[in-house]
């Protein structure tokens, strides 16, 4: 055996082990507006509203300034979803999650109310991106917190569909109208998605250390929310709108358009998928 041919056994491994090929395919994929609220259009979406009736709110034209509910989007199945803080359709903010669950749609996820409180996603958010012009960031109800995302978070009589687990998460049976988040209600069985008093129901409530119920007094307008849509309960209080609050959803997408983007009904993303193959060497040895 030659010493040369002996040194490039030795090596062949280490080349073998060593050398790898990259390849890149681009794969396009696609993002679908499920809801939007606006907290501030007159029509409240609580915690007993539009989330599980599985109809159609709003209209196309007015998708991105008033609530709006697809019901077709609604009933697809989906791995993924983003949340969307948008000034008259322009981003302004964006937290992309994974689903715990892969495949599942939103309708059949927000039935799932008993007993409902779900950590319904994993590993925080994907993605996280902000203007740098973004105002009222302090006590944003998605991004002034971290952690996943709750589903039909039930507390006593209180319900609240989308909550941050870096939130404060009311005990199940404590009544303090504590916990807030998008879609509430004060007074409701949240296993059922029933009304009690609908002078409790709100919107949108901001990130606060309220007053906890029982143990000191109420007061007027302690609660702070944003925008005008919310009953007449007196402890309720209107407050600025942050902006309008974007639910997307997809399949197969993890990445979302940043801040300044103009978003539509359908938001089209290209992933770059990377595989890795070990190199193919053809050496000739001589034994």
């Amino acid at each position: 055996m030659k010493l040369g041919t002996v040194c490039l056994l030795a090596l062949l491994p280490l080349l073998q082990a060593s050398t790898i090929e990259r390849l890149e395919r681009i794969q396009p994929t696609t993002w679908h507006l499920g809801m939007n609220l606006n907290p501030a259009d007159g029509h409240i979406m609580s915690y007993t509203t539009g989330w599980t009736s599985d109809s159609f709110i709003g209209t196309y034209s007015d998708a991105l300034t008033k609530d709006y509910l697809n019901r077709v989007v609604w009933r697809q199945p989906v791995s993924y979803i983003a949340i969307v803080r948008h000034q008259r359709g322009e981003v302004d903010a964006v937290k992309v999650f994974r689903f715990r669950e892969e495949n599942r749609s939103l309708l059949s996820r927000f039935l799932d109310m008993n007993p409902g409180r779900e950590v319904v996603t994993e590993g925080g958010p994907l993605q996280e991106s902000v203007s740098a012009n973004a105002q009222n960031l302090h006590d944003d109800p998605v991004f002034s917190v971290g952690g996943d995302l709750g589903f039909n978070w039930g507390n006593s009589d209180n319900g609240h569909r989308i909550v941050l687990t870096g939130g404060n998460l009311s005990p199940v049976g404590v009544h303090d109208d504590n916990t807030h988040g998008l879609g509430n209600h004060f007074s409701c069985d949240p296993g059922t998605g029933r009304e009690h008093a609908a002078q409790w129901a709100h919107e949108i409530s901001n990130i606060q250390d309220s007053c906890p119920h029982g143990s000191c007094p109420w007061a007027a307008n302690s609660v702070l929310l944003q925008g005008t849509d919310h009953g007449v309960g007196y402890t309720l209080g209107s407050g600025p709108v942050y902006g309008n609050y974007a639910i997307y959803v997809s399949k197969d997408a993890s990445i979302f358009p940043g801040p300044g983007f103009r978003l539509q009904l359908e938001v089209n993303v290209e992933s770059k998928l990377r595989f890795f193959e070990p190199a193919v060497f053809d050496i000739e040895t001589e034994l």
